[in-house]
């Protein structure tokens, strides 16, 4: 059995979907049955579950509110990470930890590695670099994995806003200068049921290479503007809706808190250890349009 925390996130509804799909135990109880914050109601879902993996997809997302509301990023990011992999650590459960490209400053010139340094530039990647410490602090059987740029079919994300958008307007106006791997929860909850195994076969070894911490995104790399371009060109299939995709500068899209103009997540850490990759973000993106939009009455 897997235990997945932050049920009803898009993540773990893709992640609940595939596993129903494959047969594989799964059980990803949403918010109001189990808040991460809630240290007893965690420390019961795991007495009751008796799971062999615990996968933490739970997250504070909200990257401009959280300027204003640092007391909450940090107890859902740091805090909750730290107490969940110390109860696993108690019992020899490893734990899957989902982390961010925003844990970096993004001022580099090639893609990060996963030992550069962290240097969050607002208090959301603040609190999910403190989370990463917490969890690495607390329990020896973990792995960390990063994603960027994260979209699809379910909850709220880039993806969703451009096709809304690209039904309401004529221009879109879309940032040109920030630089990223578009990651599909697809993708992304794949590899996640791909690597559970084998974690769980590790679970004996507290000194298992395995451990530590990857990156894992969608193959390729855009910008905002680059991956806006390319979704209303795969909506105009469905929709006949083609509006012009116009770049502009961060400059002239202001936002509470700073975006790392280079996210661009180096993979090769988790393609060697794992065998595989993402496919490329243009093909997880237009299946992904597909599913929503052939959804649609």
């Amino acid at each position: 059995m897997i235990l997945v925390l932050g049920g009803g996130g898009q993540l773990a509804r893709e992640l609940d979907g595939l596993a129903s799909a494959r047969g594989v135990a799964l059980t990803a109880p949403p918010r109001r049955e189990l808040d991460i914050t809630d240290t007893d109601a965690v420390a019961a879902a795991i007495a009751r579950t008796k799971p062999a993996l615990v996968i933490n997809a739970a997250a504070y997302t909200a990257v401009d509110r959280a300027e204003t509301e640092a007391a909450v990023a940090m107890a859902v990011n740091a805090e909750a990470p730290g107490r969940v992999a110390a109860q696993c650590d108690a019992i020899g459960i490893p734990l899957l930890h989902v982390s961010t490209d925003y844990v970096f400053a993004g001022d580099k010139q090639t893609p990060y590695r996963e030992d550069d340094p962290v240097s969050p530039l607002g208090v959301y990647g603040a609190s999910k670099a403190a989370g990463e410490a917490a969890v690495r602090a607390a329990a020896a059987r973990h792995l960390i994995l990063r994603t960027a740029w994260v979209y699809g079919a379910h909850g709220a994300n880039f993806l969703k806003t451009m096709l809304r958008l690209a039904r309401e307007r004529d221009e879109l106006r879309v940032v040109a200068d920030q630089h990223g791997s578009p990651t599909s929860t697809r993708s992304l909850a794949e590899a996640m049921l791909l690597i559970a195994p084998r974690l769980i076969e590790a679970a004996g070894a507290s000194a298992s290479p395995l451990w530590g911490t990857y990156h894992f995104c969608g193959t390729g790399e855009t910008s905002w503007h680059g991956f806006a371009t390319e979704i209303v060109r795969a909506q105009a299939r469905f929709t006949g809706r083609s509006p012009v995709v116009t770049p502009i500068s961060t400059a002239e899209y202001p936002t509470p808190a700073r975006r790392p103009a280079n996210a661009i997540l180096d993979t090769a850490k988790f393609a060697a250890t794992f065998g595989h990759r993402a496919p490329p973000w243009q093909s997880d993106m237009q299946a992904a349009v597909a599913e929503i939009l052939m959804e649609k009455p």
